[in-house]
């Protein structure tokens, strides 16, 4: 690989993103005018700074969400919709900006960076929706004695803390609901990917969102700015999508305050191919819950389970595709795979390989860090792997697809549930019957069948077990923003 130049655009885009916390409707210096340095993955080069949050900013973000809570709460349903919409529309027409962006600090392609625009717009534009359609309902007690009536409020100030792999997606999958249910929040983005959500708060702003109702805080101190948040009581719940050793600290702070929480943790996703499977829309499939934003998706295929009457079929198809499959940076016109996020996940990855490959595993294709600037892992198939090793039990994160046989349904179900999460799941059958068996069987909160992508705006995303609590998206993605209330009501 040869060291590529960003595009003569870029400069100019990362200079119109605020750069400051984003406090009170705009972007102003951290307190201490601390700094940290956001680096492009595909060469390992600043792309510029960015203020550093502290504790003390952390106050003044939650100062500022407080006070403008309860005139956010009593704006009209219809008012917040409107403007929810007006950010949709902003997002939808600053396409190629977005895009650029998250390619330049997050490493995905151009191509999967605009699949992520409108993925993460749509979030927008759904809660939109929802914000008018927020219910509740009224009925006589059974003893005749009056009416129960149930309403449904904002549950108040909210802080969402967002990942580095889908850094708009993932602001607006919080940000869309707790706004349409009338809450402020305050959004902690990762530290490798903050600019994307500082041209989020700026489009937000220029929609007519009221100052204080959403606050930014970029930090390399989140420990510390997290808990000063998450211990005052004027915080009224967290939103986390992250790992689930994170999480669980953020389960057991919320416990002072008794926080309303929604976690969206680890996954460990089974990808099964069942021997009555169609094998090309099955390698189809796998490409695309595999290799899907390089591997760096809490949903990706992290074991895939195939039939060994077609192991060997599926296995040579899957590895000419992967095979074939040309790395690069993302803003590079043909590139399909970018660099992954930094070293530390790079290593992470080579590491997994390495320990299964020494172990005994078979590499058909890959294995290797790629010897280049940037965080480049190379596209990779292994199989034949030990029971009992990291890379079976453990995320990956990266661009590595880990093929493991079976023999009867009962062995691909036990198998597939054997962890400790429960995220994601996919198999591959011509058969009804066990469509129906096998989602029933799996644990997993979200289960797709022969399709290799399943998230969507309109549908509940969430896990069972370790992989975490309560759901985004869909109906069900607004009540996580809403406290009930009973009336007892004698006329």
């Amino acid at each position: 690989m040869t060291r590529t130049e960003l595009p003569a655009n870029a400069s100019a885009l990362i200079a119109s993103v605020p750069t400051g916390v984003w406090i009170d409707g705009a972007a102003r210096p951290a307190s201490g005018s601390a700094e940290f340095e956001v680096r492009n993955p595909a060469t390992g080069d600043v792309l510029t700074t960015i203020a550093d949050a502290t504790v003390a900013d952390a106050d003044a973000a939650l100062t500022s969400a407080t006070a403008a809570a309860k005139a956010w709460a009593a704006t009209a349903p219809r008012e917040r919709s409107t403007i929810l919409r007006r950010a949709w529309e902003l997002v939808i027409e600053r396409t190629e900006d977005f895009a650029l962006l998250m390619t330049i600090e997050m490493g995905k392609t151009l191509a999967e960076s605009r699949g992520e625009v409108a993925y993460g717009a749509e979030f927008l534009r759904w809660f939109s929706e929802e914000a008018v359609r927020v219910g509740g309902r009224t009925a006589t007690a059974p003893s005749g004695n009056g009416r129960i009536l149930v309403t449904k409020e904002p549950v108040g100030p909210c802080l969402a803390i967002t990942p580095w792999n889908f850094p708009l997606a993932m602001g607006t999958r919080k940000i869309g609901p707790a706004l349409a249910a009338g809450c402020t929040v305050i959004v902690k983005p990762a530290e490798d990917t903050p600019l994307t959500t500082m041209l989020l708060a700026q489009v937000f702003a220029d929609a007519g969102l009221p100052a204080g109702v959403l606050s930014v805080l970029p930090t390399m101190d989140a420990p510390n700015v997290v808990a000063a948040l998450m211990s005052d009581p004027r915080l009224r719940k967290v939103s986390f999508t992250g790992s689930t050793r994170v999480g669980k600290k953020l389960i057991a702070q919320s416990a002072d305050q008794v926080l309303r929480t929604s976690m969206e943790l680890g996954g460990n996703a089974p990808f099964i191919v069942f021997d009555d499977a169609d094998i090309s829309a099955a390698v189809d499939g796998a490409m695309a819950a595999k290799m899907r934003n390089g591997g760096e998706a809490c949903t990706a295929a992290n074991r895939l389970l195939v039939h060994n009457s077609v192991r060997e079929e599926f296995t040579a198809a899957l590895t000419e595709r992967i095979a074939a499959t040309t790395v690069g940076a993302g803003y590079v016109e043909g590139t399909a795979l970018g660099p992954l996020i930094n070293a530390r996940q790079r290593d992470s990855v080579a590491a997994l390989v390495s320990e299964a490959v020494e172990s005994g595993a078979r590499v058909r294709t890959g294995g290797a860090a790629v010897d280049a600037p940037g965080y480049f892992f190379e596209p990779t198939v292994i199989d034949e792997v030990p029971a009992g090793q990291r890379i079976l039990s453990e995320e990956i994160f990266g661009p590595v697809a880990v093929i493991t046989g079976f023999d009867t349904e009962d062995e691909a179900i036990a198998l597939a549930n054997n962890t400790e999460y429960g995220l994601a799941a996919y198999f591959y059958t011509q058969s009804l019957d066990r469509m129906l068996r096998v989602s029933s069987a799996l644990e997993a909160g979200m289960v797709g069948v022969n399709r290799g992508v399943i998230s969507d705006p309109a549908a509940p995303f969430g896990g069972v077990k370790q992989s975490g609590l309560g759901s985004e998206g869909g109906s069900e993605g607004i009540d996580e923003y809403l406290n009930t209330k009973y009336i007892a009501l004698t006329p």
